[in-house]
């Protein structure tokens, strides 16, 4: 018996998600010339570059965005599979900067534990936000998005499946039910 996938966000779901986010990132962070977007890979750093694009289009002010690797900092290197890392590459000091965490999916919370670990070795941000697309719930840690697209309940078993453009050749959402 095959898996049904089930088509959650269309492309042009996602393209009015990112705007609105953009826009509530706008609308929290008092003074945008302290915020720094940094996106998780892998698709993290895609989405962090389109709220950055959105913002500099709504506000004509240039947002500095990052991307971070969390692959040394997890706790479950014995448990993912093998992966080569990325390059991390943080565009300034983030001493005292507001920071924006961006990611692609929300589950556990362990990708993003090992985000803030990473972050820390950077500078002393004076806050770190998260903003994520797809909230799906059973989290192990007390970590909950600043910002959230979508609040998508699912059963552990499922899975979330995100595509973007620039890895994926496609947007969307899906989510692949259990066998």
């Amino acid at each position: 018996m095959s898996k049904k996938v089930i088509s959650i966000l269309s492309s042009e779901d996602i393209r009015r998600m990112i705007n609105r986010l953009a826009s509530q990132v706008i609308e929290k962070v008092e003074d945008l010339s302290q915020l720094v977007l940094i996106g998780i890979y892998t698709r993290g750093v895609p989405i962090a570059k389109l709220i950055a694009n959105q913002i500099e289009l709504l506000e004509q002010i240039k947002v500095p965005v990052g991307s971070l690797d969390i692959t040394f900092y997890r706790d479950d290197l014995d448990q993912i599979a093998m992966r080569t890392p990325n390059q991390t590459n943080i565009p300034l000091d983030l001493t005292g900067k507001v920071v924006i965490l961006v990611d692609d999916v929300i589950y556990k919370g362990r990708t993003i534990r090992a985000a803030l670990n990473a972050v820390s070795d950077h500078g002393r941000p004076q806050a770190i936000r998260l903003l994520v697309l797809v909230d799906r719930g059973h989290r192990e840690l007390p970590i909950r998005p600043d910002f959230t697209g979508k609040k998508l309940p699912t059963a552990q078993e499922e899975q979330v499946k995100f595509y973007i453009q620039d890895i994926d050749g496609k947007d969307g959402v899906e989510l692949i039910p259990r066998c």
